[in-house]
């Protein structure tokens, strides 16, 4: 009954994602002059993502109609990974639109799958600069993946160039053990586009925002291109963001003995009342996730730690990285203090 209950939390939270980021920008606002999280936040310029609203993609899910019509990438698992350019439409941010009072939002319009390889790919929409990927977590589709790829990069004003790393999720409330092995199928593909990227020369830092079960994936194919490289990649390597990690606490401890001074790159954002990863726990036989756990046991490990536990005003806890403005700046002040 206690499960149960939880999931159907879960689902009336899911549903009012798009109010909440909506109310994030109203946020920013409101809360800019506040103490916390966010009192020294960087400043916040226009988004590339605004100026440009092209969003790279690199998935291991399956295409439907050949990647071309909505919903463009299914559940299931792909042969082969998939490279292409999806086409946003920004929030109409008018004086007398709804974004200008914090509720527009994003819109996927098209996906134009590329035959060009991530590093190519990344020359042709002007090369250089930063990277930042989004690793989205459980219960997503491609397009909610696509569409909180940029609200967070809009949110946070990214100045480059913004790529979704979507894995092949059922977006259902009941299919935890099928995401969880999706996620963990994906991290040879994964390595390959941060390998790709890092390798590309001229290119810039890559900053990697995972969310939920996505950290498990990352931080794995952290591990392996650590593994490839050794200390040469940590220059290419900025940000790496860990937003309510789903991930169980031995685990986590072993693969960041593993990966160097990557370790050393980490945020973790962590909610002790986040009710997602209470369930997860109670699924995983009662093992606290790195995203629950007390902020003391997680710096423990040697990353930084923002406890956000009293960041949040919803019933679950789990998107803060999306719906609240300080977290957001924690974000924008991690990628600014890894700037060359």
């Amino acid at each position: 009954m206690i499960v149960r209950h939880l999931l159907l939390q879960h689902e009336t939270q899911l549903s009012r994602r798009a109010l909440v980021r909506g109310l994030a920008s109203f946020s920013a606002l409101a809360l800019g002059g506040c103490s916390g999280l966010g009192a020294t936040g960087a400043r916040y310029d226009a988004s590339s993502l605004s100026v440009d609203p092209t969003l790279l993609v690199t998935t291991t899910r399956k295409p439907v109609n050949g990647g071309r019509t909505k919903p463009w990438f299914g559940p299931e698992r792909a042969t082969t990974m998939t490279v292409a350019r999806a086409k946003l439409v920004a929030p109409d941010d008018s004086r007398l639109s709804l974004a200008s009072v914090g509720i527009g939002d994003w819109r996927l319009d098209r996906v134009e799958p590329a035959s060009a390889e991530i590093g190519d790919l990344l020359a042709q929409t002007g090369g250089g600069g930063d990277v930042l990927i989004y690793v989205h977590g459980f219960k997503q589709t491609f397009e909610t993946a696509a569409l909180d790829a940029a609200h967070l990069s809009d949110g946070i004003k990214f100045r480059g160039r913004t790529m979704v790393f979507s894995w092949p999720s059922k977006a259902g409330l009941f299919d935890y053990a099928y995401d969880r092995d999706s996620a963990m199928w994906s991290r040879d593909d994964f390595e390959r586009v941060l390998s790709s990227i890092v390798s590309a020369p001229g290119s810039g830092r890559v900053h990697i925002v995972a969310h939920s079960m996505g950290t498990m994936l990352t931080l794995e194919s952290l591990r392996q291109l650590y593994a490839r490289y050794g200390d040469t990649v940590t220059g290419r390597i900025g940000a790496v963001v860990f937003a309510a990690p789903d991930i169980d606490m031995d685990v986590f401890s072993s693969a960041i003995h593993r990966i160097g001074p990557l370790a050393g790159k980490i945020t973790v954002i962590a909610a002790t009342n986040d009710r997602a990863l209470a369930l997860s726990g109670r699924l995983a036989g009662g093992m606290t996730r790195v995203g629950a756990a007390e902020k003391a046991a997680i710096e423990r490990l040697g990353v930084r730690v923002i406890d956000a536990s009293d960041a949040g005003w919803g019933i679950i806890n789990h998107d803060l990285f999306l719906s609240n403005a300080d977290v957001q700046r924690v974000i924008r002040r991690s990628i600014d203090g890894t700037a060359a």
